[in-house]
């Protein structure tokens, strides 16, 4: 059985649209788990007395140990299929959500934010388990899509969480409100990791276990640390997830701190702050997916020049908001501007990853994995911009000039003749064999209709 072709999101029979939904709603649920505390930190912090220091560690605590994470998923994806190694992930990222109910002081928490960070690498495996089962004209928008509808668990989270933790807590009291609103999170991840193994599919030809025992290749080869050696020397993967630290990174960041900026410098109430804050994170419902069909349309007419000069202009687009937000004097401005930028990172994030399946096809897992790391390293970068400069306001300054940086890195991706030859020959190899495809169903209907 080859790649699919097409996207058609109303189906689930075919192995490529199952493995589609199911990956990008395994992130969606890690999404909301991994983000679920970050609108509550009003009620936490004032709960374990926390100071500015501890609740910006709080947030390099959240993403840091997702660096590792995802440097050794990618490989595990390649040895072990996408669908064991999502399906232990998720279990084993339960545990430390559910603990969240029981801590009892800020070291505790410290610890359960840390592990709990690990659900993170879920976005290599979803993007691991698009690229094996679409083809080259429409992988970019489907790796987008899935990482687009999954992210936006992150925005349901912000608006969501203080529903739930205000819903509780006016019934059993602040402090237990927000602790029993973490059993939701958990119990999603749980119930996720069954369907995942009940339903899920390695690639388009089956499982990797079944077919490396009748002796059949994997796209993975055998998978390993040889795949993330090859992914490592190649220098466009480091240029990506520079760039990728550049939008992805700073949209887990303003998960982790758009809510308590609203509060603290316009003096939302946390509610309202969470909505606000959700807007952004639900941008990802369409502007990944935007981003994806972005690249695979100026593909089209530019090939692989085209995606990164896409990938470019999203990143300075970004640059030039977090610019305008940190200037912003009103809350209703400060939304407007948030917005438009925000939809540059998803769009970029979505762009990045539409890039990554044609940097090697021999090593996608070790390429997935560095690249989404390098997001996180972002992320831990900008918290310990925060901590350094003790002003959330002025840390998005900063971040807007850090982010052009990484915009030179996005726009530095070079192919070579024979490589993009190479990739312009397998695109345009697919667009046939969808247009061939495309005739016989209308020969096929068209048969039909003069038999009736």
């Amino acid at each position: 059985m080859s790649k699919s072709l097409s996207i058609d999101l109303l189906h689930w029979h075919t192995p490529a649209m199952r493995a589609f939904h199911l990956s990008w709603l395994a992130f969606f649920v890690c999404f909301f788990a991994w983000f679920a505390p970050a609108p509550l930190m009003p009620l936490i912090k004032a709960e374990f007395h926390l100071n500015a220091s501890q609740v910006a560690n709080m947030g390099i605590a959240a993403v840091a140990i997702t660096i590792l994470a995802r440097l050794v998923i990618g490989p595990l994806c390649d040895r072990f299929g996408p669908r064991l190694t999502y399906t232990v992930l998720l279990l084993c990222g339960a545990v430390p959500v559910l603990g969240t109910v029981l801590v009892q002081d800020y070291h505790a928490l410290m610890v359960c934010r840390v592990l709990s960070g690990i659900i993170g690498a879920s976005f290599v495996i979803t993007q691991y388990q698009t690229t094996t089962m679409f083809a080259p004209n429409v992988v970019g928008t489907a790796n987008a899509m899935a990482a687009g509808f999954g992210n936006a668990g992150g925005g349901l989270a912000q608006t969501l969480m203080p529903l739930l933790s205000a819903g509780l807590g006016g019934v059993l009291g602040a402090a237990l409100g927000w602790r029993l609103s973490m059993v939701v999170p958990g119990v999603l991840l749980l119930l996720m990791a069954w369907l995942y193994w009940r339903h899920g599919q390695d690639c388009p030809e089956g499982n990797y276990g079944e077919m490396r025992r009748a002796g059949v290749a994997t796209p993975g080869g055998k998978g390993g640390w040889s795949v993330f050696r090859a992914a490592a020397v190649n220098h466009r993967v480091w240029l990506l997830a520079v760039a990728y630290g550049g939008c992805f990174g700073v949209e887990l960041f303003m998960h982790g701190v758009v809510a308590i900026y609203y509060v603290e410098r316009f003096g939302l109430d946390m509610t309202i702050a969470g909505f606000a804050a959700g807007g952004f994170g639900l941008l990802a419902l369409f502007a990944r997916a935007l981003g994806g069909m972005a690249s695979d349309g100026v593909a089209r007419i530019r090939g692989l020049d085209g995606r990164t000069t896409l990938l470019l202009m999203l990143l300075c687009g970004e640059a030039l908001g977090l610019l305008g937000f940190s200037m912003a004097a009103t809350a209703p401005l400060a939304v407007a501007v948030m917005l438009a930028f925000g939809l540059c990172i998803h769009m970029a994030c979505g762009a990045t990853y539409a890039l990554m399946p044609f940097i090697d096809r021999s090593a996608t897992g070790g390429v997935a994995g560095i690249i989404g790391a390098g997001g996180n390293v972002g992320a831990v970068l900008a918290g310990m911009a925060l901590k350094g400069v003790g002003d959330l306001q002025q840390t998005f300054a900063w971040l807007g000039g850090a982010v052009l940086l990484c915009a030179l890195c996005a726009g530095m991706v070079r192919f070579s003749a024979a490589h993009k030859q190479r990739e312009e020959a397998l695109f345009q190899e697919a667009l046939l064999e969808k247009e061939a495809m495309r005739l016989r169903v209308s020969r096929v209907a068209a048969n039909v209709e003069e038999g009736t």
